[in-house]
């Protein structure tokens, strides 16, 4: 593969795709088949491609050098996947474990249908961040827009910036925290009082997205448990 070049850094394997040389399938592929683990790769001219990435399950570290399109990092296990730019739609989604992280905004729906890991965007992230999330942990450095955490189920969002309308609709078990503005909640969404669990939550999350703020500026909104079975009596919040 003549656009592939190796170099030693720290005893690292480096890997170096070149997309403007190789197809989205070709570089998946090597991702897939082909790196051991502890390996680094970067994909360089990334050209906005989308779904780069994806389904990985190996413990390497893969740098994309630019920006990229949708579907970026989706089904990720073990690794952990930086993208050097902004993204499109669904970033991460359906994550399992390891990381991925934007270091400029993100469309919709990042993080969708998370089951564990870390999503980190260092920027600001569009509509329905996190829907329907089960158990992945979501940090946004800026704010996140309409219909976040929508029906989310399990894990944590962590917005260091404002959330637009309909925040944590239809909330289950998930944990919202936001540090600004809050347009409006969601149905069965509720603010409730930070606690030390709270603050020990935040100050790790924070710290391993690397954003230096103080837990306590934020407001906790979790589930008001009203909506988990059908009941008449509020059936107009449905």
């Amino acid at each position: 593969m003549a656009s592939l070049t190796r170099s030693r850094e720290k005893q690292q394997q480096v890997v170096r795709l070149d997309q403007e040389k190789l197809s989205v399938r070709e570089i998946n592929e090597y991702l897939h088949h082909r790196v051991r683990d502890g390996a680094r790769v970067e994909i360089a001219n990334p050209d906005g491609q989308h779904n780069l990435a994806v389904g990985l399950d190996a413990d390497i570290d893969v740098d994309i050098l630019g920006h990229a399109g949708y579907y970026i990092a989706g089904m990720n296990k073990r690794a952990r996947v930086t993208i050097h730019g902004s993204v499109g739609w669904s970033v991460g989604e359906n994550i399992m474990s390891g990381s991925v992280r934007v270091k400029g905004n993100a469309s919709e729906c990042a993080a969708a249908s998370g089951h564990g890991g870390l999503v980190v965007v260092e920027g600001d992230a569009s509509s329905r961040c996190g829907i329907s999330m089960k158990g992945v942990d979501i940090v946004v450095g800026g704010s996140v827009g309409h219909v976040s955490a929508f029906m989310a189920q399990a894990g944590t969002l962590v917005v260091c910036g404002d959330a637009g309308p309909a925040l944590g609709d239809s909330l289950y078990e998930a944990v919202i925290y936001v540090r600004g503005k809050v347009h409006s909640l969601g149905a069965d969404a509720r603010e409730e009082a930070l606690g030390k669990t709270d603050h020990a939550k935040l100050t790790d999350l924070l710290g391993k997205a690397g954003i230096d703020l103080n837990p306590k500026d934020f407001k906790r909104i979790a589930s008001a448990r009203k909506l988990y079975h059908w009941n008449s009596d509020h059936q107009d919040d449905y």
